[in-house]
């Protein structure tokens, strides 16, 4: 919303959650035109060897690069969490991101990428949902009792933004599945594209509301101030949102196993024709794991890394492949809608792919670095400079004390 103004920050959100949906249905309907059961599996015969080497390569690169987010936003909200504790040094090493990072890894995300079934992890998934509501609803009530505090930028309402292309690359990196979407359709009791459209329209209708209330709620208690991770806005004596950053927490780290799974698996098909003993099973999840984990560790800004990881790798995996692929395999006519809608999303997603990296390296998104926001302290204190860079806006701050908070 911040990137591409709010109210063109709302359609955008609707119009990428309709072309996943539709590219997720075209992706399994290629798959059974082509009589593959794998992702690679449907570029290589479709496009060949190079083809499959270019689509194996953004396979990888986007669950493990989402793997460095997750660690990234696991880090961040459970050092704070930690540090609201009473009589915690907020400077004791065993509370730090970096060893929540190595601990979390250890403990949690390691053993669970560890299974071979991605359906063990059902219930996994389900906690995770579950949290997800309840995080939903701690946001929106500290829009209720935070939003009237926090001054708003001066252009918090325009339509639109320079940076809206940016937005789409952010939003393709949060409705992304289809890298895994061959091992959940393979998971289905009795899979067909009649009972995997049911399922995904369900699936995004629910995802597309839960991300607007979440973006509306966030962008209207912060507006310009808005941080890549939401919870980096709250203050740390906040106990409720602290509670929230829990619960984030735990959600990221029960997401971590299911793009794990898609890295190994893309391995496994390049290099292993498929298939992995248990040694080399263990072998690769570790190693896919530990560099994931150092690299995070060097990255503390989480920004940047949702939009390229979503113009580079997400864009072309939503918008271009799946179009490319039933274009070349479907035998309808090219009046057909699928074939109308897999023309338009085509030239959509590179001009995204493109112009996207373009802003995201030339406007890269402000992060705090782990800093308090400076509407975190209860003494007065004159802003300026608010608008693009927040202009001209002079706001005294004395009704924003630890109450609002409690």
């Amino acid at each position: 919303m911040k990137q591409a103004g709010f109210p063109l920050g709302i359609l955008l959100l609707f119009w990428v959650s309709y072309v996943t949906d539709f590219s997720l249905v075209l992706l399994i309907k290629g798959g059974a035109l082509s009589g593959t059961d794998t992702y690679q599996s449907l570029v290589n015969k479709t496009f060949g060897f190079s083809g499959y080497l270019l689509l194996s390569v953004l396979q990888f690169l986007y669950p493990f690069i989402a793997m460095i987010s997750y660690n990234i936003i696991a880090g961040d909200t459970l050092s704070k969490v930690f540090q609201g504790i009473p009589g915690v040094d907020p400077e004791n090493v065993f509370i730090g991101r970096h060893f929540i990072i190595g601990l979390s890894t250890v403990t949690f995300t390691l053993p669970l990428s560890l299974y071979r079934n991605i359906a063990k992890l059902g219930k996994v998934s389900l906690i995770s949902t579950g949290l997800t509501t309840l995080i939903l609803g701690i946001v929106m009530a500290r829009a209720i009792s935070l939003g009237p505090h926090i001054p708003k930028t001066e252009d918090a309402w325009v339509f639109a933004k320079p940076n809206a292309i940016q937005a789409v690359g952010v939003m393709s990196f949060a409705f992304i599945c289809h890298h895994n979407s061959f091992l959940v359709y393979s998971s289905l009791e009795e899979p067909t594209v009649a009972k995997w459209s049911r399922l995904i329209h369900m699936s995004i209708v629910i995802s597309v509301f839960i991300c607007i209330f979440f973006a509306t709620c966030g962008y209207l208690t912060f507006t310009g101030f808005t941080q890549g991770d939401l919870f980096e806005n709250y203050c740390r004596n906040d106990d409720l949102v602290t509670f929230g950053r829990f619960c984030y927490g735990v959600t990221v780290i029960l997401t971590y196993p299911m793009e794990c799974f898609v890295t190994r698996e893309v391995i496994a098909n390049v290099f292993f024709g498929g298939n992995l003993s248990l040694v080399f099973h263990i072998v690769i999840t570790v190693m896919v794991i530990t560099v994931a984990t150092l690299v995070s560790l060097l990255i503390d800004c989480l920004g940047i890394v949702l939009e390229l990881n979503g113009v580079l790798c997400a864009t072309p995996l939503i918008f271009i492949i799946p179009s490319a692929c039933y274009l070349k395999l479907s035998e309808e006519p090219r009046t057909h809608s699928d074939k109308i809608m897999s023309c338009v999303m085509l030239p959509i997603g590179a001009v995204v792919m493109v112009f996207g990296f373009v802003m995201a390296i030339t406007n890269p998104q402000d992060c705090t670095h782990g800093q308090e926001m400076f509407y975190c302290f209860p003494d007065n204190f004159s802003l300026t400079n608010t608008s693009e860079s927040h202009v001209q806006q002079t706001t005294q701050l004395s009704t924003l004390n630890i109450s609002i908070f409690q």
